[in-house]
């Protein structure tokens, strides 16, 4: 089976690797000639655990190939995928489908054949409905359906939620129950390997797989918020925010995942699909206030989180040295958008500090989002030379291990300040350090 990806960003790279290791030949396009050459070079623009290998092995093996002509890509292709990117639109968040819509055009221009246009990329509701007229205006004479499959990839263990998912939404044009029925035969045929381990496919209308991408982020990100706020009010009655999500996480109507306090959602994803609920919801002239309330916190978060680490070096950071580990926002990915690390080092910046940073993989993408006096270090001890506070901002794995004596020894003054409670508390105070977490005495 033949398939066209249009789109090698992180969506449609992921997915495309995947879908070849399936089994199926891929042809993903990619109008950037830097990211278009680097692929073809098999070096990968992005960092995620496993994808250089997935790349090379389905490359090679004839069954994943990357172009920048559609014409060429969807020839033969039973389905084709839009992955392109959907930005916050300015002004008032909504996203950006310009990109979706100049690729519908160009898919209808190319394609010979029935195919089905499916829409990955995060979309509002009744984008694909709008998909479709575009492809018609285009070409009315062309055969084609339409769906809507949005992706539910989490940055660092993307492949494994590809190729092992939770479920697959797919939406069809359930009004037209025989097309709808002619676009699942072929889905159907596209996920088959998925049957091997019993995931769920699940098949809804347009609108309900579109909405349901933005309802299932905006929910885990008021998970995040609902356990940040937790926190604050954990510090301020002496309660342990950590003890708490293990006690709510046990409820399997809750579960313990999203639970882990710390200075604020951000990523590709979360931000971006909020503001975008929001706006939805507005312009459909429903309530949507939890979301909206969620990302005010989020924003408010982080602004607070930089007034923590002020307080913690006696109410001014001016000419001290902060040491911070940690840079995307979170770890396993080299993502920098939306991190609580921009606003967070900014403030700090303005407030006269000296920062020293490392991340094992985000520090070039950083470069050009935090203040530009910054210095990078090789590793997480050599940040941690003559500082006067050391901030943890992402919870690396490799983080955890560092010895306490080690970091007293390079630092100036012995003062801590763990967002993420990657430390123990009291292993820390028995190391003389001052040491502050989140929601935890």
């Amino acid at each position: 089976m033949r398939i066209a990806m249009i789109g090698g960003g992180y969506v449609g790279l992921v997915s495309g690797a995947c879908f070849a290791e399936f089994g199926l030949h891929v042809a993903v396009v990619e109008t950037n000639p830097d990211r278009l050459s680097a692929l073809r070079e098999g070096r990968i623009p992005i960092y995620e655990p496993g994808l250089d290998v997935l790349v090379e092995t389905n490359a090679r093996a004839g069954r994943l190939t990357f172009g920048d002509d559609i014409a060429q890509a969807v020839a033969g292709a039973e389905a084709v995928f839009i992955a392109v990117g959907t930005p916050p639109r300015n002004g008032d968040g909504a996203a950006d489908l310009q990109y979706v819509h100049a690729a519908a055009r160009q898919i209808a221009q190319a394609l010979t054949g029935y195919a089905v246009i499916v829409t990955k990329s995060t979309v509002p509701v009744g984008s694909s409905r709008r998909i479709a007229e575009i492809i018609r205006a285009t070409r009315p004479d062309l055969d084609f359906d339409v769906a809507s499959n949005p992706e539910f990839l989490r940055e660092g263990s993307a492949i494994d939620d590809c190729m092992r998912p939770d479920r697959v939404i797919i939406g069809l044009d359930q009004k037209q129950p025989e097309r709808a029925r002619r676009a699942e035969a072929v889905m159907q045929r596209v996920y088959k390997p998925l049957k091997k381990i019993d995931a769920p496919l699940v098949f809804t209308g347009l609108e309900t797989a579109e909405l349901t991408k933005y309802a299932s982020n905006s929910f885990l990100a008021m998970k995040i918020s609902f356990i940040n706020e937790m926190a604050d009010l954990c510090e301020k009655l002496g309660a342990n925010v950590q003890e708490l999500a293990y006690g709510m996480g046990l409820d399997d109507r809750i579960g313990s995942r999203f639970l882990n306090a710390g200075p604020g959602y951000g990523g590709s994803c979360f931000p971006k699909d909020t503001l975008a609920l929001s706006r939805i919801a507005q312009e459909a002239q429903s309530g949507c206030r939890l979301v909206e309330t969620t990302v005010q916190v989020n924003e408010a978060r982080k602004a607070a989180m930089a007034g923590r680490i002020i307080a913690a070096c006696g109410g001014s950071v001016n000419n001290k040295t902060v040491a911070v580990l940690g840079l995307t926002f979170k770890p396993e990915t080299d993502d920098m958008r939306e991190s609580a690390s921009i606003p967070i080092l900014h403030r700090l910046a303005e407030g006269g500090a000296r920062l020293q940073a490392y991340d094992p993989v985000g520090m070039d993408a950083a470069k050009s989002l935090l203040p530009p006096e910054t210095t990078y270090c090789e590793n997480a001890l050599a940040t941690a030379q003559d500082a006067d506070v050391l901030v943890v901002l992402t919870e690396w794995e490799q983080f955890r291990s560092i010895s306490p004596n080690a970091l007293a020894q390079r630092m100036r003054n012995k003062i801590i300040v763990d967002l993420r409670n990657i430390f123990d508390p009291a292993v820390m105070r028995e190391s003389g350090f001052s040491y502050l977490s989140v929601g935890r005495p």
